[in-house]
């Protein structure tokens, strides 16, 4: 998916990668998120696009930024237990469709389509939070409105175990990417 991206990005974007880099190295921009911000905000770049062009740019500088390895930096010392949670969550809604973009950040996955419908967030050492976009969707007891948690979504789902992820958590979770 990733070599698609980079072939299809002079056709989508207008430049290849390598002229994206070249850009970005004038900016003097040092973080991951500054980068994805620039292109989006300066170049109109679309998030899956400014995301693969800011984390080939971090590794050409010799920052170690892959997706595996922003991942695993998520789920290391205390939060390492939470592990099998995430990858529960992602083989669920990778089944979802060809579409779902995973896309990792420093500190949370977002989950998108033609844009993000969730996201996951290793919180605590024992907690993980599933952001779910579901703007029309009443709260209950355990789909809570995401209130301080993260403005990019409307709900938010608190995990402790692999098994909180039911289907009662997939069915918010088709009906966000369905939206999406």
């Amino acid at each position: 998916m990733t070599q698609t991206m980079i072939d299809n990005m002079p056709e989508k974007t207008g430049k290849s990668l390598d002229q994206w880099r070249k850009i970005l190295a004038k900016t003097k921009l040092a973080k991951h998120g500054e980068m994805v911000k620039h292109l989006k905000f300066e170049h109109d770049v679309t998030h899956g696009f400014a995301n693969l062009i800011a984390i080939r740019s971090l590794a050409g500088n010799g920052v170690t930024t892959s997706v595996s390895d922003l991942v695993d930096a998520q789920y290391q010392g205390a939060k390492a237990d939470l592990r099998p949670i995430y990858e529960a969550l992602i083989g669920m809604v990778q089944k979802f469709g060809k579409d779902v973009e995973v896309s990792p950040k420093k500190a949370y996955v977002s989950l998108r389509r033609s844009k993000q419908f969730a996201l996951i967030q290793p919180s605590t050492k024992d907690r993980v939070d599933v952001g779910i976009n579901l703007k029309r969707e009443n709260a209950g007891k355990r789909l809570e409105m995401s209130g301080s948690f993260n403005a990019m979504v409307s709900h938010r789902v608190r995990l402790t175990r692999k098994s909180d992820v039911n289907t009662e958590l997939k069915g918010w979770l088709r009906k966000a990417y369905d939206a999406a």
